[in-house]
């Protein structure tokens, strides 16, 4: 690329942007899953927890954490020339939450990472979600240690609808994290034809 232009002398491709956020509770893998799918370093914003912090940060089934997210993870992945997907991953603890508006403007749809050992922790991603028609993926990252249970248990659990896809995935494998996100495109697409198709009628 020469000022510009290509070698070829062809015009640059402005790529399309897709956008998708991960949500979930507190040490739940947000920031393991960006790292892991990420084509650049990812952008961490990540601090060590304190023991002022310790009222508030619940690392109970987490207690080898260390750190946090206090403003969001930020990873790219090129899918062609033409398209690139942002990822960002949300900080989890309610003090934080007032962010999420921000991160949530134009998104594709998202991720909601829950743990078994502590799945209430993900419910107010799901409101959040639901609440602004944001399109969803449920993924139940696999703790080594923790019970698993089946897609639609976890569904009942959560009271998700029959559409919401719920699946087992592991946070730090590429290709787990790269399943995930083909759901939520394929997911984020029959949703928004679904709504186009209720205009019409």
């Amino acid at each position: 690329m020469i000022f510009g232009r290509s070698e070829r002398g062809k015009p640059p491709v402005e790529p399309v942007t897709l956008k998708i956020l991960v949500a979930g509770g507190f040490g739940v893998g947000k920031t393991t899953l960006v790292g892991a799918v990420s084509e650049i370093r990812p952008l961490r914003t990540e601090e060590l927890l304190t023991e002022a912090g310790r009222p508030v940060d619940d690392t109970s089934g987490v207690e080898d954490k260390h750190t946090t997210t206090v403003a969001m993870d930020f990873g790219r992945i090129t899918l062609r020339e033409d398209l690139v997907l942002y990822l960002f991953g949300t900080p989890g603890q309610e003090r934080f939450w007032f962010m999420w508006d921000e991160l949530s403007e134009g998104a594709l749809g998202a991720v909601v990472l829950a743990d078994t050992r502590r799945l209430e922790d993900c419910f107010a991603a799901v409101d959040y979600f639901e609440r602004r028609s944001i399109p969803f993926v449920v993924g139940v990252n696999c703790f080594e240690g923790a019970d698993r249970y089946p897609a639609d248990t976890v569904r009942q659990a959560l009271d998700l609808d029959e559409e919401v896809p719920v699946v087992l995935c592991d946070a730090r494998d590429r290709e787990s994290v790269k399943e995930v996100l083909i759901d939520v495109v394929q997911h984020a697409m029959e949703y928004a034809a679904g709504r186009r198709r209720s205009v019409a009628t």
